[in-house]
């Protein structure tokens, strides 16, 4: 069950989180967060690295949709060099 809790926000910007919230969360010094704001609305949602096996699958599935697509390393190559041109 979601829990609801009352806050302000400081002279500097700066919002503190309930400690209940942060305990039912796991929310220790430091997680960080995005922050997505819409008219009256704003969410904060955790941002958590990856795991290694998270990244591990994330990179075989990529390296096998670059095969598929037959995409050559000079092709990434070339996107890169694009890529920061425009920048």
């Amino acid at each position: 069950m979601s829990e609801i809790a009352t806050t302000k926000m400081s002279s500097k910007g700066q919002v503190v989180i309930p400690e209940e919230i942060r305990r039912s969360l796991g929310l220790e010094t430091g997680s960080r967060f995005v922050v997505l704001g819409d008219e009256d609305v704003v969410i904060l949602k955790r941002i958590q690295p990856l795991s290694m096996a998270d990244f591990d699958e994330l990179l075989s599935k990529a390296q096998r949709k670059a095969r598929l697509a037959a995409v050559e390393p000079s092709d990434v190559a070339a996107a890169i060099k694009a890529a920061r041109a425009d920048g």
